[in-house]
């Protein structure tokens, strides 16, 4: 009997990176809800392969990118240089004209380049010397960074980290995925030959899938009150309407995902942390995971 695509995305992904199917699952849902995604974690956790993973099995066009602190931002964007022949300035893009972006260690360039993401993220298109070009359909960034306690990072800005839907972190695996590894059973090694689970076609109609999710009054206004507990906390910072709107979306992949066509508030509850801590947090990932934990627990659902 044939998976539904979804399953067996879930299924493949899960072969690449073992032990960690909330991980893959909260990725997907960011996907599936038009979302950028910023995964949080040490070296050698994974990150690359999930990213990899996920443009293999939907057929995207993809292109990693490792930041550096000597990066600038024509070096990702593209830059314009004089055609003799045409007597003119003619554009050749760079790195981010593909369908998914791995911006590897982002918080290791400069925070000029690292601005130079916004409007691709919030616009999907940039402006280079006054014009205008359109990037690829659909087009997502996974970006990558190390915890800012470590040397030579500098801290992604409210104003970048509110661009990404959800942030995940992967953390270490379990001793029986970390010995399945050492013996050989994931596919992180043949990540070129993953076969392509959902045709681009397949995925914009799931994603359409996702918009029909219904959701009522009462768990809107649930969704509403997390958002202001976040407001009125002494810590932090409070969610912006952007994050409102992203708690639903997400919520509503998670949902699909789950074979629903309809909101609950585990579905809310499930992506919540997701995509409030890396918003709500004033000093340390630690101190968002424990206000994001604080809101769920003093707002409950009223249905």
């Amino acid at each position: 009997m044939t998976q539904p695509p979804i399953t067996e995305l879930i299924t493949q992904l899960g072969r690449v990176l073992l032990g960690k199917p909330e991980q893959i699952k909260l990725a997907l849902t960011c996907i599936l809800a038009r979302g950028h995604l910023l995964i949080e974690d040490l070296p050698g956790m994974g990150k690359t392969s999930l990213s990899h993973g996920i443009a293999q099995s939907l057929g995207l066009s993809y292109q990693r990118v490792q930041f550096t602190s000597d990066m600038l931002p024509a070096d990702i964007l593209g830059v314009s240089i004089f055609d003799k022949e045409q007597s003119q300035f003619v554009f050749h893009p760079g790195p981010l004209f593909k369908q998914m972006i791995l911006a590897d260690e982002i918080n290791r360039a400069s925070p000029k380049t690292q601005s130079a993401l916004l409007e691709a993220m919030a616009e999907h298109q940039i402006t280079v010397d006054g014009i205008t070009h359109p990037l690829p359909s659909p087009f997502f960034v996974i970006a990558t960074q190390n915890p800012s306690e470590q040397s030579g990072t500098f801290p992604l800005p409210e104003s970048q980290l509110d661009r990404f839907m959800m942030r995940l972190s992967i953390g270490y695996p379990s001793a029986d995925a970390e010995l399945a590894m050492l013996k050989g059973h994931d596919q992180s090694p043949q990540m070129n030959a993953l076969p392509q689970c959902i045709t681009q076609l397949e995925l914009s109609q799931l994603q359409q899938e996702v918009e029909k999710v219904s959701a009522s009054d009462a768990l809107l206004g649930y969704i509403l009150a997390l958002i202001e507990a976040s407001r009125t906390q002494n810590e932090g910072y409070g969610l912006s309407p952007r994050a409102s709107k992203a708690l639903l979306q997400a919520s509503k992949a998670w949902a699909f995902i789950h074979k629903r066509s309809y909101l609950v508030p585990e579905d809310v509850q499930a992506v919540f942390s997701a995509v409030a801590e890396h918003r709500i947090r004033s000093s340390s990932q630690q101190q968002g995971e424990a206000l994001s934990q604080k809101i769920l627990s003093n707002v409950n659902p009223i249905l």
